[in-house]
């Protein structure tokens, strides 16, 4: 994934190129791909560019140039800046007001046991930023592109939350506590169903197991609901 962003850098107009490898594939010629990304932003920008390789995953690629020359001539030495998220301990950027920052923590070095406490900080970060729902939804898409707890994690992780002072301003951002609300939705909503299916088979007189089979229900709600007939 490649992005650019045109910006002023020392009173200088200038475009910054961040091109994030997910994973890897022909790292041989990574570095010439970088070269080719720069051309074809200069070509259309024909301005100052600075070039940045963003590495997701664990890689040692420690390449920073691409030259081209022959044993009689130089042509050109292109070099870029790389940054190996698996290197940066994200404890070091949870105070960052830097969206990108929160964003990237996901794919930075952090242990296994730690995966609730990344999410937690990342919450509050994107909290303490004040962002628009837009930009919400776009970093925490991101963020849940490489940390994707699991449900036991996941519930962990709100019984933390629900002990913060910003607790309710996290539960205000989209993305996973609305999906989390339409799962509810649809649990309570099959409820729903399964208790007018019971009240029919009351209505029709059927025998209460028989009725405990297909609904799968407590034999006490069964009653309950028949007594409110």
């Amino acid at each position: 994934m490649t992005n650019y962003i045109e910006t002023t850098l020392k009173n200088t107009e200038v475009v910054v190129i961040v091109h994030v490898e997910p994973q890897s594939y022909k790292q041989d010629v990574f570095h010439e791909r970088m070269y080719h990304y720069f051309s074809m932003l200069y070509n259309k920008y024909q301005k100052p560019i600075v070039p940045i390789a963003v590495f997701t995953y664990d890689e040692k690629w420690e390449k920073d140039q691409y030259t081209v020359e022959f044993p009689f001539f130089h042509v050109l030495t292109f070099n870029y800046m790389t940054l190996h998220l698996k290197k940066k301990n994200w404890r070091n950027y949870i105070r960052s007001d830097n969206p990108a920052a929160a964003a990237l923590m996901s794919k930075m070095g952090y242990k296994e046991e730690e995966r609730v406490q990344v999410k937690k900080e990342f919450l509050l970060m994107i909290t303490r930023m004040q962002l628009d729902p837009a930009k919400q939804r776009l970093i925490y898409g991101y963020f849940e592109t490489y940390l994707k707890l699991t449900k036991e994690e996941e519930e962990q992780l709100m019984a933390e939350v629900e002990k913060l002072p910003v607790a309710e301003k996290i539960m205000e951002i989209p993305i996973s506590y609305e999906e989390k609300g339409k799962e509810i939705g649809k649990k309570e909503g099959e409820a729903i169903g399964v208790k007018k299916v019971a009240i029919e088979m009351l209505k029709k007189g059927l025998n209460m197991d028989l009725i405990v089979e297909v609904t799968h229900m407590d034999v006490e709600e069964i009653r309950e609901l028949k007594e409110q007939l």
